[in-house]
């Protein structure tokens, strides 16, 4: 069988919807709900008379609610403030006198202790008014002006007088406005014109002056809207939008602890057994916004007070995502920190590179020097030689008794011809050895094969070497470094000499042509011993050595040489046996050597080979 629910009335002093006490009787369902085992229905009426101190209606209200109920006993009646703990006090004798009752939501001087029965039973509060402006006073130390905002209806003048009463202490420091006497419209606005170092306290505002009534939120609301003040009150149901804070009574402890003594009397304890000591103000709380807006530090609030409604900063807001992006700048700069550390660092180590690279060009290209000291004698020899022969046969045709002038005129011509070789041999000798720049120009690779063909003469005759040269008449000339080429070719043609010591027969051969892909190819060949199949891949690498007393950079310089001049070098097996050295560099468009491979070399005087005989013109010529 379900269990009968309990059946109580709630009975309200002004109506549902007047602050605080609708907060109050809210808190009071939401705890019944929540506290009580049995089903509860609950039944409100409010007592309008309360508005206007008009009793002539309330018998005719007391015979309704004893007809309503008399078929149906109430299980408790719960009175929501004053007027309606009066009214229940008044008529107890006619509503219901077996009926538990419950007062609550009223302030203790408002009870009338005297007349409580066994079946009564008071949750009361305490008003500590002169609290409400000490508050204001510590929160606003420069305040010299406190406008009251209270009614005219019979509570509200009741609470005026207490107040008047309990303010006189603070009336040597501020000065206080009442606003009982106005209408609801002259006291916006008054608020809204009061002097610097005001602030408003409102008590309620229920009936005004003039008569109107007032129910709901809208006039703290319109207050709030116009007034130049901060506002205070001693009631927590209107804080939350309006009010600046303070010490206020807890509308949700008092309806926990009236929902409490509720459950216990529907429990069957007797009312008047049940003593609860008036509920005083819980600690100070306050509207951050509020706080904000009339400039109110937070230093100046008491000890354990509460501040809603913060505006968290954006590091309390975004405190996760601030510490990402710390985290992610923090290390993104500490990765380009890096970065340029290894930028800086890789080119230090470049410059070293490049000086070390130089210094073991210069190194290469003097150990060369010495390699070929006799062949560069004989080149410089070649043209003074001549220019002696020639100076000497000037003399004798001078020295006839007929001096034959156009002999001695041919002869001194032979030695400014003589003089002129001679100079160019010494410049490309100096240009050859001489710490370069890097100077870049066109250049005539078939060229630079004969200034080598010939410094490299006296090597090849003492080594019984035939030179068998193939250069292209059309060859394209390239962009490059003169020096730093002609030392790549001159390695190269040392390197095939030295490979031919113990070889029959040995030929030196070296081609040039231009590929289809418009890049000029140079391809030196011997008939060597050739190289190990196992040792291709590594002949280019640095300190790495076919010869007995070689250093290993000779190839390793070539192959950087090249690769700086966008080219590629490689090395090849040739057929029958020996070794090929190719390298490819980029054509000029446009350009060809300036070579004339045709034309027959120049003896000198004293019949010695020319220079360019190093470098004949046909192929399979032998250099003995």
């Amino acid at each position: 069988m379900a269990t009968e629910p309990k059946r109580v009335l709630v009975l309200h002093s002004f109506g549902r919807e007047f602050r605080p006490w609708s907060e109050y009787a809210k808190s009071i369902r939401q705890e019944l709900d929540r506290q009580s085992p049995w089903p509860l229905e609950i039944i409100e009426y409010s007592l309008v008379t309360a508005r206007f101190g008009d009793e002539n209606p309330e018998l005719p209200f007391v015979g309704y609610l004893s007809a309503l109920f008399a078929k149906h006993p109430l299980d408790l009646i719960v009175s929501i403030g004053a007027p309606a703990a009066n009214f229940v006090q008044h008529y107890r004798s006619l509503l219901f006198p077996a009926t538990p009752m419950l007062f609550t939501a009223v302030e203790q001087r408002r009870v009338r202790f005297s007349t409580l029965t066994e079946n009564d039973t008071v949750v009361s509060v305490a008003h500590d008014l002169p609290a409400v402006i000490e508050n204001i006073l510590k929160v606003l130390p420069e305040t010299k002006t406190i406008a009251v905002v209270n009614g005219n209806s019979p509570l509200e003048n009741f609470w005026r007088g207490e107040m008047q009463g309990e303010f006189k202490p603070f009336e040597n420091r501020v000065r206080f406005i009442w606003y009982n006497t106005l209408s609801f419209d002259d006291i916006l606005k008054d608020a809204a014109s009061l002097p610097p170092g005001s602030a408003i306290f409102w008590e309620l505002m229920i009936v005004d002056a003039a008569g109107v009534v007032y129910e709901g939120d809208n006039t703290l609301t319109k207050l709030h809207a116009v007034a130049n003040a901060p506002i205070f009150s001693f009631d927590d149901s209107f804080f939350g939008r309006e009010l600046v804070g303070g010490p206020m009574h807890s509308d949700l402890e008092s309806g926990k602890k009236t929902a409490a003594v509720a459950v216990r009397i529907l429990s069957g304890e007797r009312p008047g057994d049940i003593k609860t000591a008036p509920i005083g103000f819980a600690a100070p709380k306050y509207d951050w916004r509020e706080m904000k807006r009339w400039g109110i530090s937070e230093n100046l609030l008491p000890p354990a007070s509460t501040i809603f409604f913060r505006e968290p900063s954006a590091w309390e807001q975004y405190r996760a995502q601030i510490l990402l992006i710390c985290a992610a700048l923090l290390l993104q700069g500490a990765l380009i920190t890096w970065l340029i550390y290894e930028h800086r660092r890789r080119q230090l180590a470049e410059v070293q590179s490049r000086n070390s690279m130089s210094e073991l060009m210069q190194m290469n290209r003097l150990s060369t020097a010495g390699e070929l000291s006799a062949s560069i004698a004989h080149e410089v020899n070649q043209p003074l030689t001549g220019m002696m022969a020639s100076a000497s046969a000037a003399l004798r045709w001078l020295a006839r008794e007929n001096p034959d002038l156009g002999k001695a005129q041919e002869a001194m011509r032979n030695v400014v011809a003589a003089g002129d070789r001679a100079s160019d041999i010494v410049t490309s000798i100096r240009a050859m050895f001489r710490r370069d720049a890097q100077e870049r120009v066109h250049t005539d690779l078939n060229k630079l094969i004969r200034t080598v063909l010939g410094l490299v003469y006296i090597d090849l005759r003492k080594h019984s070497i035939e030179a068998r040269i193939d250069l292209s008449e059309q060859l394209s000339a390239v962009f490059g470094n003169e020096v730093q080429l002609q030392q790549v070719i001159l390695n190269l043609v040392m390197n095939a000499i030295d490979a031919m010591n113990a070889a029959e027969p040995r030929v030196l051969s070296i081609k040039t042509e231009t590929t289809e892909s418009n890049a000029v190819h140079v391809a030196i060949a011997d008939t060597g011993s050739g190289i190990d199949a196992a040792d291709l891949n590594l002949v280019f690498k640095p300190l790495f050595t076919t010869k007995a007393r070689g250093m290993g950079m000779g190839l390793s310089i070539c192959k950087s040489i090249i690769e700086n001049h966008k080219g590629r070098i490689w090395v090849s097996a040739a057929v029958p046996r020996g070794t090929v050295f190719h390298f490819e560099l980029p054509a000029q468009q446009g350009r060809k050597g300036k070579a004339d491979l045709s034309a027959p070399a120049r003896a000198m005087p004293d019949g010695s080979p020319p220079a360019a005989a190093a470098a004949p013109s046909r192929a399979d010529e032998m250099i003995e």
